[in-house]
C-alpha cells in the first residue's frame, strides 16, 4: 500500500483530527515522509484542516 493510502486510511480510522506527528507514531512512517504526503494531500484537496496544525479527510 502507498503512504498516501496509508496516511488517509489512519486519519478515517482514528475519526479526529490528527497532526503530522501524530501519524507518523501511529504509522511508523518517517515525519518527513509524512509531511510530504499530507502537502500533496492538501494540495489534491483531499485534507482540510479544523485548526492549526490538525488535518483530517475532507467530508
Amino acid at each position: 500500500m502507498d503512504v498516501k493510502n496509508t496516511v488517509l486510511e489512519i486519519m478515517n480510522k482514528e475519526g479526529k483530527p490528527l497532526s503530522a506527528g501524530q501519524i507518523a507514531e501511529i504509522s511508523g512512517l518517517d515525519r518527513k515522509q509524512v509531511d510530504k504526503v499530507m502537502k500533496s494531500l492538501k494540495q489534491e484537496n483531499l485534507i482540510v484542516s479544523p485548526k492549526r496544525c490538525y488535518w483530517e479527510p475532507k467530508k
